[in-house]
């Protein structure tokens, strides 16, 4: 049996939050070990058109996306809880080998097993070229900051 991953379900607003931005911090180092560790073996995932089942397939698809997604950064928000699932939304910058920059935003839907795993994944993402002078995410979230992401 796994060790918990708290905070547990079922969630209030606090602990939901707390989940978000746990998830961010983790998917800011871009190491795909990290972040696959937060979801179940037998995790089920939608990225954009793709599905993944299994951590190990977590693991190898976040190795291809940061190859490719050059000095990725992420905030994501909260936008609804139940006591099992949770719902964000995001925005992520990043370029690729050319140098172009963009801006990915998108919506998820977390669905955790009791012992705080995610058992399930839903990600909708559409990205924009932008110009690097209209980037507006330059790092990891400070400490207390809890402003999180512009609206455009």
């Amino acid at each position: 049996m796994p060790a918990p991953r708290p905070p547990l379900p079922p969630f209030s607003e606090a602990t939901a939050r707390q989940k978000v931005l746990a998830a961010e911090a983790a998917w800011n180092t871009r190491d795909p070990d990290r972040v696959a560790a937060a979801y179940t073996e037998d995790s089920a995932w939608r990225n954009r058109g793709e599905f993944i089942v299994g951590r190990e397939q977590i693991r190898a698809f976040l190795a291809r996306k940061w190859e490719r997604e050059l000095d990725y950064v992420l905030r994501k928000d909260l936008w609804a809880f139940g006591p099992d699932r949770i719902a964000v939304r995001f925005q992520y910058e990043w370029h690729d080998a050319g140098g172009q920059w963009f801006r990915s935003y998108g919506n998820e839907l977390w669905e955790f097993d009791e012992d705080g795993y995610m058992r399930r994944r839903e990600a909708s993402i559409n990205d924009v070229a932008i110009a690097e002078s209209e980037r507006r995410i330059f790092g990891p979230r400070a400490a207390g900051d809890a402003d999180g992401i512009p609206l455009r």
